[in-house]
């Protein structure tokens, strides 16, 4: 039961992190408090899991367009999301929310990278039979 808390408190706690850094390098992204930043933190994250999978569906003709980069414009649109549905927690434009989606997702995958890394389990290995199926 535990095996899957573990990573998911993880996640939670790198991008409580990344917001954190991030309402420090932005002017335009402030917490009122440390309840804010955790209920944040949270609801990204199911926001990422839940809501951004249908928009990046519902949005597939103009992704293909753009060439992936309205996913950009998707992960913005999540953070502004976010500010409007938790108290405390405010972002001040469409273009700040955008640049701090990058910085978040960058600061998140160098966190993960380091805390995270990889297992021995996790690598993939080539068959010594030399057939792939």
């Amino acid at each position: 039961m535990f095996d899957n808390l573990t990573p998911f408190l993880l996640h939670w706690a790198i991008t409580a992190v990344s917001l954190w850094a991030a309402s420090y390098i932005f002017q335009g992204i402030k917490f009122a408090d440390t309840s804010s930043l955790i209920l944040s933190a949270l609801l990204l994250g199911f926001a990422n899991a839940v809501v951004k999978p249908l928009l990046i569906v519902l949005t597939l003709p103009l992704t293909f367009l753009t060439f992936g980069l309205f996913l950009l414009v998707i992960n913005a649109l999540m953070i502004l999301l976010v500010a409007w549905l938790v108290r405390g927690f405010t972002v001040s434009s469409f273009w700040t929310a955008f640049f701090a989606a990058i910085f978040i997702a960058v600061l998140s995958f160098v966190i993960g990278a380091f805390v995270v890394g990889g297992s021995e389990s996790q690598t993939i290995q080539m068959p010594h039979s030399g057939k792939w199926l």
